[in-house]
């Protein structure tokens, strides 16, 4: 019973440190994937996300980091983690309800 409970909290405590940050998502990353501006992928709109995600994370993250075409390093979120990026990307990635 201790195992099963331990596994429980560990899949919780985990499903809780992917949730975006919802403050570093509207002070960074929605000035552009809420409109689409220089041609970021729109957030929510997973056939524009598809493409990038079959890249794998790493990836992504890498050219957040370093910037990509308009996209400054970093994506002007300058106190982001590596984990903030990857929580940030896969919430921007997954399709709007």
């Amino acid at each position: 019973m201790k195992k099963i409970l331990a596994v429980v909290m560990m899949v919780s405590a985990a499903g809780a440190m992917a949730a975006p940050d919802m403050d570093k998502y509207a002070k960074s990353c929605q000035v552009c994937h809420a409109n689409g501006a220089a041609n970021a992928p729109i957030t929510g709109d997973a056939a524009a996300w598809e493409p990038r995600m079959a890249k794998g994370m790493d990836v992504l993250v890498q050219s957040v980091n370093t910037g990509l075409n308009a996209m400054p390093p970093k994506g002007m979120c300058f106190d982001c983690t590596d984990d903030d990026y990857k929580a940030l990307i896969e919430y921007m990635a997954k399709p709007a309800q």
